[in-house]
């Protein structure tokens, strides 16, 4: 008898669904990419019936269900921590007890009503099985997620993000099925939720902005991060670290920062798409070095306490991968392997399984590379379904066999063509690694501000990401090391890369990209930079072989990779979601697994303007 059990993830951010079989992760979707509502947090109805209709099976065939956290600890911070402010916070807390009240203090019920109204629903007039519930703690569901998935049978475990039920930062030690804690720091001290600070105090949105916070950094000079260490957070000598809440109020209110914040920097937060400035770019970079600091710090003092030499990291904070770069640079650990989808989504998969190797103590079965599938783990279309689709609204396709197909793409990245690329399962986690992506010829010098203007409709100073053929990564980069997942920064090879002058280097976004850094200006950040993506023929061979033959037509193994989606809306998951994209963006090109669409020969599509304020605004 197969053993099913289902991880979740739900209510407070990117909501997820893992379904395991015997051990083994056979499902791992977000709700964001069925709801196409980004960041969804409601309860994953879409991504569950998807599941279980992938497996064709229905709750009668899951023996439990495990969810990413426990509520009641939480509930009991939120008290705790309002009855320390009070009457301070009283508008924040009544909003968040009116939502706990409602649904969320009372989750097992809440959930095994809706599990019981779709079991209805799929399997009508039979008797609604519900499967067992157990509740895992969200910075154990992030460790297993971080260390059961690893190649490792023993590592360090460094969980970082902003707050779980009370832990902000963990460090455990995985060895076989075991996962033992280390210590923890508790909230309101948390990492996490300083770079959230700065990330709305910069303007941009907390819970999905702080990546392009990462992004500004390299534009900027880190002028001020003795201020933050003098003022904001004292960091010991083993990385731990204590905040001064005085000049914080996400503990109790509705906003991160508070007046004295404010005042410490001499301004107000900055508004959404308002102007950004050398004062943001400053502070990007000034929040990035402390977040490093502090990274390195942990990991020099958990790698002398434990003399482990392997560190498996997630959470939040574990999708920095700056700092994660800096961290495989540093050769403080061995090897280390990060989870791929490290925030709150990927702790549905943790969820599930500690559930298998806690609850049920089942050995572990160990991966040499990892047991992550390359994150391919969604909803994939063969070419029947794709073709009767295109069929269907009579748009005008060509058919080629992948004997011919990679050539022709070729071809068409070297013509300076963006490409939308929909191969295969969809990624699990937020970046496109092949199956969802966009992609486009890094020799291209307008290339870069061609996707960020035309295509994806965002922030000019954004980089872009190279995908390289695993056994070329050492000759594009200064780098030795698999990064499968686009986890790790990695600076471009010198003999790459072009010096600027000093008139250059005060240039400002896309001036400043427009100036080639390198032979591959489309991918080279303005600190000469690189987000690396290696791709191996065993894990995707057919974006491997797409790879393979530009390389053979231009001598380039390396190509631009972005998530196939716009500013605003999550990653597409179907054809239809990415014929939509196609069509309402400058895209030149779009492949369905083997079917080519040219955008010349489609019907006339008149553009949509409240579609793109959507984005635009977003």
């Amino acid at each position: 008898m197969s053993n099913y059990i289902i991880g979740l993830s739900c209510y407070y951010h990117d909501s997820a669904v893992v379904l395991i079989k015997n051990g083994e992760i056979v499902v791992a979707v977000q709700e964001e990419r069925f709801s196409r509502k980004k960041h969804d947090s409601r309860f994953p109805i879409n991504a569950i019936k998807y599941t279980l209709k992938s497996q064709n099976i229905d709750l009668r065939n899951i023996e439990m269900i495990v969810y990413y956290e426990k509520p009641l600890l939480t509930f009991e911070r939120l008290l705790e921590t309002y009855l320390a402010v009070a009457p301070r916070g009283l508008r924040s807390f009544i909003a968040a007890m009116q939502v706990w009240l409602k649904e969320k203090l009372f989750l097992k019920s809440e959930l095994k009503s809706k599990f019981k109204s779709l079991q209805e629903e799929l399997v009508p007039n039979i008797k609604p099985y519900i499967p067992k519930f157990l509740f895992s703690e969200h910075h154990l569901s992030h460790a297993a997620a971080a260390f059961y998935p690893s190649p490792f049978d023993e590592a360090v475990i460094l969980c970082m993000d902003g707050v779980g039920e009370w832990a902000t930062t963990t460090a455990w030690i995985g060895k076989g099925r075991n996962i033992d804690p280390l210590w923890e720091i508790s909230f309101p001290h948390s990492l996490g939720l300083l770079y959230s600070a700065f990330t709305y105090y910069c303007g941009f949105k907390v819970n999905s902005g702080e990546y392009k916070l990462m992004g500004l950094a390299p534009y900027g000079n880190p002028r001020f991060v003795e201020k933050i260490k003098d003022n904001l957070i004292d960091i010991k000598d083993d990385g731990t670290f204590r905040l001064d809440i005085s000049y914080f109020k996400y503990h109790r209110g509705f906003r991160m920062t508070g007046q004295k914040f404010h005042k410490l920097f001499g301004r107000p937060p900055r508004k959404g798409e308002t102007e950004l400035s050398q004062f943001h770019m400053d502070l990007a970079a000034s929040i990035q070095v402390v977040t490093e600091e502090i990274v390195l710090k942990l990991a020099k003092s958990l790698r002398q306490e434990t003399g482990i030499k392997n560190i498996c990291l997630a959470g939040g904070v574990a999708l920095n991968c700056v700092a994660n770069g800096k961290l495989l640079q540093e050769n403080i650990f061995d090897d280390i392997w990060i989870q791929p989808a490290s925030g709150d989504s990927g702790s549905a998969l943790g969820a599930a399984l500690v559930g298998w190797h806690q609850h049920k103590k089942q050995v572990r079965v160990i991966n040499t590379n990892d047991s992550m599938k390359g994150t391919y783990l969604g909803p994939e279309f063969s070419n029947n379904e794709i073709t009767n689709y295109l069929e269907q609204i009579n748009a005008p396709f060509h058919t080629e066999s992948d004997s011919t197909l990679f050539d022709r793409l070729s071809e068409e990245l070297e013509k300076g063509n963006v490409i939308g690329w929909f191969n295969g399962p969809m990624e699990f986690g937020p970046r496109a690694l092949g199956g969802r992506s966009i992609i486009g010829d890094p020799r291209n010098q307008k290339m870069q501000s061609v996707m960020n203007l035309k295509i994806k409709y965002r922030e000019s100073f954004r980089p872009f990401a190279p995908s390289v053929l695993e056994e070329d990564v050492t000759n594009q980069f200064e780098m030795n090391a698999k990064s499968p997942y686009m986890l790790m920064v990695a600076p471009v090879k010198k003999e790459l890369c072009k010096i600027m002058t000093e008139e250059e280097d005060k240039l400002f976004g896309i001036e400043k990209l427009n100036i080639p850094r390198s032979s591959l200006p489309a991918i080279t950040h303005v600190d000469y930079s690189a987000r690396v993506q290696t791709v191996n023929k065993t894990t995707n061979p057919r974006y491997y072989n797409l790879i393979s033959a530009f390389k053979r037509k231009t001598g380039c193994p390396t190509i631009v990779n972005t998530s196939f989606n716009v500013r605003g809306e999550p990653i597409v998951c179907t054809p239809q979601d990415a014929y939509r994209c196609f069509m309402r963006t400058e895209m030149d090109v779009l492949v369905l697994q083997n079917q080519i669409l040219f955008k010349g020969e489609q019907p006339k599509v008149e553009k949509d303007e409240t579609w793109m304020q959507e984005f635009e605004l977003d």
